[in-house]
């Protein structure tokens, strides 16, 4: 692929502007198949003769560009006519675009460029091949700016007669690879809830939907006239627009109109919000001339859960949309401010519910081969994939793990094994990097993030204060342990990392005798480390109870909380904290109106003022997590670590009388699994499951094995 086709770029600096590569062709036979195959230095979209090629919305995704940089095929074949125009525009995106606030800018070269080949095969036989070379002709096009985080200017107006031919940009070529991702598309559009006039006087659109996308214009206009306007994700306490938490992301939107009718969306760029604020406007445009359209990776929706209470519905809704609006090419850790990078840890403390809502095997095959690539030579992984940061972010006890807790569950949610053949010297090679930089099977490892945003320490802090070395130990006997099951899945020998592991639970136990913080029990009870569980549980409990029946794990933590007391003889206690509505709480969100999850459990505060500017995302997927445990307890589908894939099924679930029913179900390979219990007016629990092939079915610790069917209990 691309043997001849050359990287063109325009011979001028066009400076922010985007450019357009364009090339004519012409035949008489008759074409029966023909297949553009392309990438950008950047995000392109093309067009052959006036009409988009495909739907990758920022295509071709985010990769580590140094190490692989994904090239797209799409059928042409019905769109070509005798007399031909492709046309493809490149923006920045990520390649060459600022990242993370503006630490980051030109990050993989500061050149826009695309290599094109088109293959044609005619009715009679033969083939041609068109190629990207200094026959394509360059110019300016209608998009004057466009970054990321800032937003994009277009002048619908402009046209730029002075083609000129296109330049060679010497770079390699080997680098390309087939699309291993999901496509970024457009999904559902959403209409404006209604029109607010601020305290300031600000026109505000409210979309009632906190989302990932950009907002569609509709206008007849005059040459000239411009279309402004700005996103927020929230008002403020007073009811103004407000942008402070986006830091120093413009989000902002500038259209230069041409005379009559015409409609414009961003080409080159996307926003996380809920709220427009219309800037300036002709004075005949409405409400009605805009429309927000959520864009994210394709991914099937596999999960569904339901329940009495409407605020836990509300709550499961806010999840599976942080999961849509973050899933974006990449994992991202929220998609309003400027930062939207890809944080392992992040991706590892969310995946088991990701893999019960939506489908997303190919997203993160093609993500965890990003971060087998970006994996040092030592075996360290990244705190960000693609990694930005380069040496100044590596080796963080929860988040690198995410190199083996990812394909694992992966592994555990689709019955593949391939992807453990994919990442298996990545998984090893992580645990042999721990291990080397261990002292006596400790991992005295103190950089890192800490249980990120606990809420143990003094107001204002980001970290709790559980024991850095405690988290750093917990981890390394975590992965160690799934290490060993991936190796025997895999059929390979596996005594020289038992060894290990038991070496280092050993040494665990040796060095922390009491855990003082909720994380650190939880992590000691569900990583299966603690000497004596029943003390730790005991010791868990106690310190909710003493915190007034409160939480205060953070990211590390709170995955693992009610697992941690469910599975161990709190389930009451696990509910509890579950259907808590006064902050900290899952429902304290929701009452505060909430329609994602949100960074921080106080991100608003009960007087609506806001916790931080500087790190405060109210469309954040790690505190969803809780989602796993809904499917699993609550409704109690659960994966048999056995026969993964939901091969069997084990349907254990544990009903609580503050709910009076729920329900979940998860399409699998083998068809639909379904389970629901429900309270009579006799406090008579009644059971009932659809089982696609085989289940293990457990209720009040009877357990029986079943075939495909219907069964009620």
């Amino acid at each position: 692929m691309f043997e001849k086709s050359m990287w063109i770029k325009s011979r001028r600096d066009f400076g922010d502007v985007c450019p357009v590569f364009r090339f004519d062709f012409e035949f008489e036979q008759e074409v029966v198949n023909a297949v553009l195959n392309i990438t950008a230095m950047g995000v392109y979209e093309a067009e052959l003769n006036g009409k988009r090629v495909g739907n990758f919305i920022m295509a071709p995704g985010w990769t580590a560009y140094d190490k692989r940089h994904q090239y797209q095929s799409y059928d042409i074949t019905s769109m070509l006519k005798e007399k031909n125009t492709i046309a493809v525009t490149v923006g920045k995106g990520w390649y060459r675009g600022r990242i993370c606030e503006d630490r980051i800018t030109n990050g993989w070269g500061g050149v826009s460029a695309v290599i094109i080949e088109i293959d044609i095969r005619f009715a009679d036989g033969t083939e041609t091949v068109i190629v990207s070379d200094d026959n394509w002709k360059t110019a300016q096009s209608p998009i004057r700016f466009s970054e990321i985080y800032d937003g994009e200017v277009y002048d619908a107006s402009f046209a730029d007669d002075e083609w000129e031919p296109a330049g060679f940009f010497w770079f390699r070529k080997d680098l390309l690879i087939p699309q291993e991702g999901e496509y970024v598309t457009e999904h559902e559009v959403i209409m404006p809830n209604s029109l607010i006039i601020t305290p300031k006087g600000e026109r505000v659109i409210d979309f009632g939907q906190n989302i990932t996308g950009y907002v569609e214009i509709e206008a007849d206009a005059k040459l000239g006239e411009k279309i402004e306007y700005s996103h927020a994700e929230v008002l403020d306490a007073d009811g103004n627009f407000y942008t402070e938490n986006l830091r120093t992301a413009k989000a902002r939107i500038e259209y230069i109109c041409r005379d009559g009718k015409q409609k414009y969306k961003p080409h080159f760029t996307f926003m996380g919000f809920r709220y427009i604020r219309i800037d300036s406007a002709p004075e005949n445009m409405t409400v009605d001339n805009f429309k927000a359209i959520v864009v994210h990776s394709e991914m099937k929706r596999t999960g569904y859960f339901k329940c009495s209470n409407t605020k836990i519905n509300k709550l499961f809704s806010n999840i599976i949309w942080g999961q849509r609006d973050n899933f974006f090419d990449i994992p991202m850790d929220c998609p309003q401010r400027d930062e939207r990078l890809g944080w392992t840890g992040d991706a590892q403390i969310f995946i088991k519910t990701a893999t019960y809502n939506f489908d997303v095997k190919r997203f993160f095959q093609k993500w965890l081969h990003d971060l087998k690539a970006e994996q040092t030579n030592d075996g360290s992984v990244p705190s960000v994939v693609p990694n930005i940061f380069g040496n100044g972010a590596l080796g963080r006890p929860c988040w690198s793990d995410a190199a083996v807790i990812c394909p694992w569950q992966i592994y555990l949610s689709y019955g593949d094994i391939r992807i453990l053949e994919e990442q298996i010297d990545s998984m090893t090679a992580w645990v042999e990097y721990m291990r080397r930089d261990s002292s006596g099977f400790l991992w005295l490892n103190d950089k890192h993030y800490g249980d990120w945003l606990g809420l143990d320490n003094t107001d204002g802090s980001y970290k709790g204060v559980s024991d850095y070395i405690l988290i750093s130990c917990a981890f390394f006997a975590y992965s160690t342990g799934l290490l060993i099951k991936a190796l025997k899945a895999l059929g390979r020998p596996t005594a020289e990392y038992e060894e290990l592991y038991i070496n280092i639970v050993k040494a665990f136990n040796q060095r922390f005798t009491e855990y003082k913080t909720q994380t650190e029990c939880a992590l000691a009870l569900c990583f299966d480390i603690a000497e004596d569980k029943r003390s730790v549980a005991d010791k868990l409990a106690e310190l909710i109870k003493k915190n007034g029946n409160n939480l205060t794990t953070g990211f590390v933590g709170t995955p693992y909380l009610l697992p941690a007391l469910s599975e161990n003889g709190y389930t009451e206690l696990a509910y509890s904290l579950f259907l808590k509505e006064e902050y900290p709480s899952w429902l304290f969100s929701v009452n505060m109106g909430a329609t994602t999850v949100w960074e921080h459990w106080d991100g608003r505060m009960a007087n609506g003022e806001f916790w931080s500017a500087a790190m405060n995302s109210f469309n954040h997927y790690a505190y969803g997590a809780v989602g796993s445990w809904m499917y699993e307890t609550v409704a109690g589908i659960r994966i048999d670590e056995e026969k993964p894939g939901f091969e069997n099924v084990i349907l254990k679930p544990v009903p609580d009388k503050r709910l009076d029913w729920a329900e979940a179900s998860v399409i699998t390979k083998y068809g639909t699994v379904r389970s629901k219990w429900y309270y009579d007016k006799n406090d008579n629990i009644h059971y009932e499951f659809d089982v696609p092939n085989t289940a293990t079915i457990i209720i009040d610790g009877n357990e029986k094995q079943v075939n495909k069917g219907r069964y009620c209990f």
